[in-house]
């Protein structure tokens, strides 16, 4: 996997992807930026909860749940002092669909945890708590 980050202006860069897909990352305005774009920081929380949403999903699709929605909502706290590293991040999880199954809902979120989102497993690998939880809700 690759990438490149190119530095626009002041403090925005261009992040392109191995695969062709570019982002604004900008800092914040006491460095100069404009709030173009996220903070890196919080692209790294994004794609903690990007990866494990997809495992989730294809999990419970695999299984033959029915799902018509899944988001994750991220809460992180972050050292006090420099290098600000990430002390703690939950992942919550909403699943909606029809017929949901608790026991698959919440085994895609373990194997998530435990097995396949690779970006969780690696920061807690470097010392992050990383909990998740869920909630299950009817379609209409």
């Amino acid at each position: 996997m690759k990438a490149r980050i190119k530095w626009a202006e002041k403090a925005s860069f261009i992040a392109e992807s191995g695969s062709g897909h570019a982002i604004v990352i900008d800092g914040p305005p006491d460095i100069g930026g404009r709030n173009l774009g996220p903070r890196p920081m919080e692209l790294l929380l994004m794609g903690v909860g990007a990866c494990s949403a997809v495992d989730v999903l294809y999990i419970l699709q695999k299984a033959r749940q029915t799902v018509t929605d899944v988001w994750c909502e991220l809460d992180s706290k972050r050292a006090e002092t420099d290098p600000k590293v990430f002390t703690d991040i939950h992942l919550h999880f909403v699943v909606t669909g029809r017929n949901l199954a608790e026991n698959h809902v919440k085994r895609a979120v373990e194997l998530s945890a435990e097995k396949y989102c690779s970006a969780s497993i690696m920061l807690k690998k470097g010392g992050v708590h990383v909990t998740y939880d869920y909630e299950i809700r009817a379609a209409e």
